[in-house]
């Protein structure tokens, strides 16, 4: 049982991040797309996954490399746990290269010049060294995300359960984002 459920926030982070990557895809106009690259492909990726730090489990990494007619790109992630129960704390950490296509990045970044704080929790643009971001949290269910653009063409997530907020940044910095950025 507690197998299947430290995949569950994986699987569905993933899916839903997904559905909207590619709705944001499907309303791009090709003919003004800078030439996109062609993405990482996921067995190169997944090894800049960490392990999992002491007193955590990490499931096991997953990946895929996909065209979706003529829109490619690469997912990675793996999920964390650390202790049992459904209150247990988890991180799960997701990579995408969307392979430099200008349309998508603006598509999905335009909302980061946004910021607010409420009795609730927070959105707010953020800096992660060199690189530029955005950062959720919802007081409630101590939840978070982080999102970070590395090298114009690889958002990394990290969407953090029953964890305080300055553990989405902790676990950021488990990822060479520099090493990520040399990848080609």
């Amino acid at each position: 049982m507690e197998a299947a459920r430290a995949e569950t926030p994986d699987m569905k982070t993933t899916s839903a991040f997904l559905s909207v990557l590619v709705a944001i895809a499907a309303t791009l106009n090709a003919e003004e797309a800078a030439k996109p690259l062609d993405p990482i492909h996921f067995s190169k990726i997944i090894p800049l996954l960490p392990t999992a730090p002491d007193g955590w489990k990490g499931a096991d990494p997953d990946g895929s490399t996909m065209d979706m007619g003529g829109f490619k790109m690469t997912t990675v992630g793996r999920t964390y746990t650390k202790g049992e129960g459904d209150d247990a704390p988890t991180a799960s950490l997701n990579v995408i290269d969307y392979a430099n296509n200008k349309q998508f990045y603006e598509a999905t970044t335009a909302a980061w010049n946004f910021s607010q704080e409420t009795t609730s929790g927070y959105m707010k643009s953020v800096k992660f060294g060199d690189f530029p971001g955005f950062e959720t949290f919802e007081k409630s269910s101590k939840s978070g995300q982080l999102w970070v653009v590395v090298a114009g063409r690889f958002f990394v997530h990290v969407e953090t359960t029953n964890l305080d907020p300055a553990e989405m940044q902790t676990w950021m910095k488990r990822i060479d984002l520099k090493k990520l950025a040399s990848l080609k």
